[in-house]
């Protein structure tokens, strides 16, 4: 298995030498020069883990690993040249899994990636084992007993809110069709006029999101349909 790994710094020089670092251990890499960037990355891509720079413009690692663990739990290891134990709470309690001190040593993170990789792919065999439950960010949704909560606050769906939330979080990433979710929820032909499918997914987002015109967990990929 080749795990995609995503470096985050606005120092182009950072990113292509230790992209050379990743990719020479037979690591996928993506680049992004700031949390904007990173954030879109990661709302397209399935990324296993982050390489995260503190001091950026615009949105700063710490505020972009708190928008990261809004929907996402893959490991967070921030890169920075700030050394204070301080600095390495905030950034820890901030959501990340580690903190590398800049200049770094390549053995020593290379180390702490393959360390940090093992241990979610051990938390994910056992999240998978339970397949019952599906769990997103604060979101989580109990597929026997057909209960959905966000984070302590329990939802209340229809069996149709409910089949079209459970069909998206089942496929996470996947993009699917007003026509696909129709017909897939409904097992009926679908007819092009018909807006039963925005009308749920409106109401799901009412119930679930906590600002559900910024919606975190069904986004809308416009002219194709949606996912989470």
């Amino acid at each position: 298995m080749s795990f995609k790994i995503l470096i985050v710094d606005d120092d182009r020089e950072i990113r292509k030498v230790t992209g050379i670092y990743l990719e020479n251990e037979g690591y996928k890499v993506l680049k992004a020069e700031n949390g904007e960037e990173a954030l879109k990355i990661i709302s397209e891509k399935k990324i296993d883990l982050v390489l995260l720079d503190i001091m950026m413009p615009g949105i700063d690692g710490i505020e972009t690993c708190m928008k990261i663990r809004e929907t996402n739990m893959m490991p967070i290891i921030f890169l920075s040249a700030k050394s204070e134990d301080l600095d390495k709470i905030q950034g820890l309690t901030s959501g990340a899994d580690d903190y590398i001190t800049k200049p770094f040593n390549a053995m020593e993170l290379i180390a702490r990636i393959k360390s940090q990789l093992r241990r979610y792919t051990r938390y994910s065999v056992v999240q998978n084992a339970s397949k019952n439950i599906i769990e997103i960010g604060n979101l989580s949704i109990n597929t026997d007993t057909r209960e959905v909560a966000v984070g302590d606050k329990d939802v209340r769906l229809t069996p149709k809110e409910f089949d079209i939330l459970e069909l998206l979080a089942r496929n996470k990433g996947m993009v699917f069709s007003i026509q696909k979710i129709y017909e897939r929820v409904w097992k009926e032909e679908f007819y092009r006029s018909d807006n039963t499918i925005m009308v749920h997914i409106t109401k799901i987002r009412e119930k679930i999101e906590e600002n559900p015109k910024k919606p975190i967990y069904i986004k809308t990929v416009w002219g194709v349909g949606y996912k989470i």
